[in-house]
């Protein structure tokens, strides 16, 4: 569900190229991400967690918890539902399945954008496309 290719990353953040760029090869430098080529003709790169990115998810799985918490209405769903692989339930905002007890890790989890979220990042790509 992430994006993982230079124009989808920037339509999904609308950061210029230059800003893209520039913070992509610090992270590359930083071991957060790598790149891997999947085009040769012309040669383009979609990015990849490393072992060190991924252990970074925690932190990014606290600030999704408290967005959600806190910068939306209440009666709003969740923009992304996560269910554990492993027992079919839905996690909700921790980081601990409540159905069957166990911690889980992104790995561990199916992604399911809401309607609301899937739309809105269309229209991002709609907006990208027409300029």
């Amino acid at each position: 569900m992430g994006a993982t290719r230079f124009e989808e990353i920037q339509i999904q953040t609308e950061a210029t190229p230059q800003m893209l760029a520039t913070r992509l090869k610090s992270l590359e430098a930083d071991a957060m991400i790598e790149r891997h080529p999947y085009s040769e003709k012309p040669l383009r790169y979609e990015y990849r967690l490393t072992e060190k990115g991924r252990s970074f998810y925690p932190v990014v799985h606290a600030l999704r918890a408290w967005g959600e918490t806190w910068c939306k209405e209440k009666r709003e769903k969740v923009a992304v539902r996560f269910v554990h692989r492993e027992c079919g339930h839905d996690v909700g905002l921790g980081n601990v399945c409540a159905h069957c007890g166990v911690p889980v890790e992104r790995k561990d989890l199916d992604a399911t954008m809401s309607s609301r979220f899937a739309k809105e990042r269309e229209q991002r790509r709609a907006v990208f496309k027409g300029k």
